[in-house]
């Protein structure tokens, strides 16, 4: 495991990501028993239940994410999209909490400090978005003109000998 990650600092977005994550985790724990409890006493119910099952499920993942984005020292770990959209299609079960809980975490992952959080704990690097530098704008005017393209002469200024009439 490499040290140099110990004793990183985690940027506050990612604690929030973690705790929303873990509520998340726990509401859907609760919603998807409670869900397959009320369905068993219905035949149809019964015939959804492999439906009412899947927030259980999915609150098993959210937890056990939330505790490695809680682990201290970090574990090398990426952001977790299918998990966010997944709390995202829980509105399908009438599970609002989970769903602004996706939504949200969704938005903090494209947060500049978190996506480089997760770049340094993976060992990736993000590149900087492209901007134009002043040196390459000037390498870019300072370029030969190839002898193809068309090349625009200026007006000659007028002679300022000219006569008079």
């Amino acid at each position: 495991m490499n040290t140099q990650f110990t004793n990183q600092e985690k940027p506050t977005l990612v604690h929030v990501i973690a705790w929303m994550t873990l509520a998340s985790g726990i509401v859907n724990l609760f919603w998807g028993i409670g869900a397959s409890g009320a369905a068993l006493h219905t035949f149809f119910g019964f015939i959804c239940t492999p439906i009412t099952i899947l927030p259980t499920f999915l609150g098993i993942f959210e937890i056990i994410y939330a505790a490695k984005l809680m682990s201290n020292p970090p574990q090398q770990i990426q952001p977790s999209t299918n998990i966010a959209i997944l709390e995202i299609v829980c509105i399908l079960l009438a599970n609002v909490f989970a769903m602004v809980v996706g939504i949200l975490a969704l938005v903090f992952y494209n947060d500049l400090a978190v996506k480089e959080y997760f770049a340094r704990l993976n060992g990736t690097f993000v590149s900087a978005p492209a901007v134009a530098t002043p040196a390459a704008i000037t390498d870019r005017e300072s370029a030969p003109v190839s002898s193809t393209s068309e090349t625009k002469t200026e007006p000659e200024p007028p002679d300022e000998e000219a006569p008079k009439n």
